[in-house]
């Protein structure tokens, strides 16, 4: 299977760069995701667990999800960049993003569950919305930077774009 998906263009070419798109739409997601763990109380919990100002714990949860967002770049590549389904793709991630770490690290891990109430919905809401905003940012960001690399003006040399150049030219 991994085969016939190399061979039909689904893994991205190097001018493409998947991580970095992944990183800057992680970067964009992270400004409201913040806001609703701010909103909801969960940055307070987490500062205090971590004996850092809220801010710091912000700053911490904001990295990590950059961390996601190369993630998310990588194993999804080409697949997230349609724009029509991207954020469902987004979505899920944040979900699974929240499953493997929030949950275990916070939860079970210690004595007792470190986030209970509003604070454990808002890292749940803060997954779910930093996910749908990067998918739904990712392939604009991710056509943006494709678009950007190639400095040269004769682009189209094969395709359609080619005759219709040379069909301009005469």
């Amino acid at each position: 299977m991994r085969r016939m998906l190399q061979a039909h263009g689904l893994d991205a070419g190097p001018t493409q760069r998947p991580l970095l798109a992944g990183a800057i739409s992680s970067l964009i997601a992270d400004v409201p995701a913040t806001a609703l763990l701010a909103a909801f109380g969960s940055l307070n919990v987490l500062g205090d667990a971590s004996s850092m100002p809220i801010v710091a714990s912000g700053a911490a949860y904001g990295g990590m999800m950059v961390l996601g967002g190369l993630l998310y770049g990588w194993v999804f590549q080409r697949a997230a960049n349609d724009p029509r389904g991207g954020w469902l793709f987004g979505l899920a991630f944040g979900f699974v993003l929240w499953m493997l770490g929030p949950i275990p690290l916070l939860q079970w891990l210690p004595e007792h569950p470190l986030l209970i109430g509003y604070p454990a919905i808002g890292v749940l809401l803060g997954h779910l919305l930093w996910g749908l905003v990067l998918g739904w940012v990712f392939p604009f960001i991710h056509r943006r930077l494709y678009a950007g690399l190639d400095p040269s003006t004769d682009k189209a040399r094969t395709g359609p774009e080619a005759v219709t150049r040379h069909l301009r030219a005469t």
